[in-house]
């Protein structure tokens, strides 16, 4: 035995939970969760976002958003739509800045679907910036990570692929995770590092954007602008192979979210 002298030992850290639901109840918790309504068109995505127990629902203690085909749906302001799905998010009632935000996901398969796990500033794009800690867009190997903020947004330089095992691909359970520092962001999934970015990695392009508070975003959109970057499809849908508009249509696309989790040192 060796004894080591004069050396305090460092205490651990404790982790607060400073927000947490598993979707245990009948319905969606209001009282932490807004269902957002479409009014906004974004990145030229074909989905409408309803509050509807057909898009967003619990089941088995689990939340799934859902998109559906409807045809001819038209928004309240008046757009046209074939597709409605579900996104909700925790703008004015959660937010933080700094901790570990997580969440346990796992996703139906098919070219174009674009579910995502994301955070974002309270003001405005993309000057409050975005954290994208989760993408999916149709390739069921790979999942990405990216930031956006003033100088680095749209088509971000900040953005990384990671690749799953063979056999424990999107359509697996994963926890998709951030640890968030007034430095950087590291991001994890199932506890493994897969992409960092940092405030000096983000000076060369603008203003770092990550050190305000950001609320919880989960949501399911239907083609648009990065599937169509990886797919190239454009018809009959921006971004949606057929084969996908034939899974909607028998309800078979599907996000469920087993838990989200957010906790500070």
């Amino acid at each position: 035995m060796i004894l080591l002298v004069g050396i305090a030992a460092t205490p651990a850290r404790e982790s607060k939970v400073i927000f947490f639901d598993d979707f245990s109840g009948r319905t969606l918790d209001r009282s932490k969760w807004n269902v957002e309504i479409t009014g906004v068109h974004n990145n030229k995505e074909l989905q409408a976002y309803v509050d509807s127990a057909s898009t967003i629902y619990l089941e088995n203690n689990t939340l799934v958003l859902q998109p559906q085909f409807t045809p001819g749906f038209v928004t309240k302001d008046g757009k046209n739509f074939d597709f409605i799905s579900g996104r909700i998010n925790t703008k004015g009632k959660f937010d933080f800045a700094y901790g570990t935000a997580e969440a346990r996901i796992k996703m139906s398969d098919g070219r174009g679907l674009w579910p995502a796990w994301w955070l974002l500033g309270n003001g405005n794009w993309p000057e409050t910036g975005e954290i994208d800690i989760m993408e999916y867009v149709g390739e069921k190997d790979w999942a990405s990570a990216a930031v956006h903020g003033p100088g680095y947004s749209g088509n971000t330089p900040f953005v990384s692929k990671a690749y799953f095992e063979k056999n424990n691909d999107i359509t697996s359970w994963h926890v998709y995770a951030v640890d968030w520092t007034p430095d950087g962001l590291i991001f994890k999934y199932d506890n493994k590092p897969v992409y960092r970015v940092t405030r000096s990695m983000t000076a060369r392009y603008g203003k770092w954007a990550f050190d305000n508070n950001k609320y919880l975003i989960l949501n399911f959109a239907v083609g648009g602008g990065y599937p169509e970057t990886v797919n190239g499809i454009r018809e009959p849908y921006y971004g949606l192979a057929p084969s996908t508009l034939d899974l909607i249509k028998r309800n078979k696309t599907k996000m469920w979210v087993d838990w989200v989790k957010v906790t500070q040192n």
